[in-house]
């Protein structure tokens, strides 16, 4: 296995068992433990896990933000799976409105070249992929956020406040009761005018943004028409967006 592979998958299992030994790690990979150890400090210096006494854990709290780079490399098969369910929603020419995240960049991969008569976004790098079809895209301009590759501030929301678009694919870093919430204040003002201004509101989102909180509240449940996720949400979460009047869409793995 590649070193690069392997850290991958050192990270996969340290989130999806909310933390693991050096001696987990080094008998589920069939390597040493001074590997692992080595694997855990390159991580750790990346700010992708963090070190604990004889093993590693997530880096999650309320307030942290993970970057780019973190998120492209989480649930990837639960994202393709939310993207090809979210993908099958846009049918037609719209004009469409792509937020930055790594699943909005999955749907946008998935996006057929007779779909979209515009594509809008604030990421550049999600601009790429749409442009890759020889496809129009218009960028909102503004200050790129080095954590989240997503363009914010003054320039990206006046030119927001000068547009509607028929369909918007939102992303979030957590949905509970409360609502829809983001760790930044800039990116939360965005995602608020995203919706303003959008007919409807697609949000694409893995099970592991449910019930989670985070520090900007955004958006109530109800400015969601479609949630697309991977998973069936639990009870609490499900009466939530009941109550709210979403459709729920899980897709097929």
């Amino acid at each position: 296995m590649l070193p690069a592979t392997r850290r991958r998958t050192v990270i996969e299992l340290v989130s999806e068992n909310g933390g693991c030994s050096v001696n987990e790690l080094a008998t589920e990979l069939e390597v040493s433990k001074a590997t692992v150890r080595r694997d855990l400090g390159a991580l750790a210096d990346e700010g992708l896990v963090e070190r604990t006494h004889g093993g590693a854990v997530p880096v999650t709290s309320v307030g942290r933000e993970r970057s780019h780079q973190q998120k492209g490399i989480r649930n990837l098969t639960e994202k393709a799976t939310i993207a090809e369910r979210a993908a099958a929603e846009m049918v037609g020419e719209q004009v469409v409105f792509f937020d930055a995240g790594t699943t909005t960049m999955e749907v946008a991969k998935r996006l057929s070249t007779d779909e979209a008569a515009l594509a809008v976004t604030n990421s550049p790098l999600v601009a790429l992929e749409l442009a890759a079809e020889d496809r129009d895209v218009k960028l909102t301009g503004g200050t790129l956020r080095g954590r989240t590759r997503a363009l914010v501030g003054p320039t990206a929301e006046g030119f927001m406040e000068r547009m509607r678009f028929d369909l918007l694919v939102l992303g979030t870093n957590a949905v509970d009761a409360d609502g829809l919430m983001t760790p930044n204040e800039a990116e939360a003002r965005m995602k608020e005018l995203m919706i303003e201004r959008s007919k409807r509101v697609v949000l694409v989102a893995d099970h592991t943004k449910l019930g989670e909180r985070s520090v900007v509240r955004f958006a109530d449940l109800a400015a969601i028409d479609t949630f697309v996720t991977d998973r069936p949400p639990g009870e609490t979460e499900r009466k939530s967006l009941e109550n709210a009047d979403v459709r729920m869409l899980v897709g097929e793995s």
